[in-house]
């Protein structure tokens, strides 16, 4: 449940260890960030909603304790961190979870605002850290796209123009 929380709403621990059944009304989970007080609605995706559906419903809070109490923030990272290195997982740690959401999001072609309203993050200078590498990749991939024809046949218009550019450079 921890893990799915994390993934799939891109939250930070202190805001998944919060969440629980009242916090999740019409299809979305209703957030509202300690850290910056942003008020979200996030759509569930239907993993975590599956998941969400499965699991018990005996406390306040989704993720608890084996006593069933809700987790402090330190002992969840530890908690956590060995769940994960139990599970083959060594790197793995909430808040790289979140920094994966925003990965993920933006693998699957969604703006830098879109993430944002996922993961409630106010400076789009951090979410463009945590993305860079997979727009990096999805912008490259646009880009080679750009050379070819619909057909799959190479563009000769960008052909021709680049042999000029390097021409006129006297590079080729």
């Amino acid at each position: 449940m921890a893990f799915a929380l994390l993934l799939y709403t891109g939250q930070r621990r202190g805001d998944v260890l919060r969440m629980g059944a009242q916090h999740i009304r019409d299809g979305a989970v209703y957030v509202k960030q300690e850290k910056t007080g942003i008020e979200l609605v996030i759509p569930l995706h239907p993993d975590l909603a599956a998941i969400i559906a499965a699991a018990p419903r005996d406390h306040l809070t989704f993720v608890t304790t084996r006593l069933g109490g809700p987790f402090q923030g330190s002992a969840f990272s530890r908690w956590f961190r060995q769940q994960c290195e139990a599970a083959g997982l060594e790197n793995c740690s909430a808040h790289g979870l979140r920094k994966a959401a925003a990965r993920r999001l933006a693998e699957a072609g969604c703006t830098a605002h879109e993430i944002g309203a996922i993961t409630g993050h106010a400076s789009l200078t951090e979410l463009v850290r945590y993305t860079r590498a997979a727009d990096q990749r999805r912008l490259a991939e646009a880009a080679m796209t750009k050379t070819r024809t619909s057909a799959g046949k190479p563009n000769h218009k960008f052909a021709n123009n680049l042999k000029k550019a390097f021409t006129a450079k006297g590079s080729v």
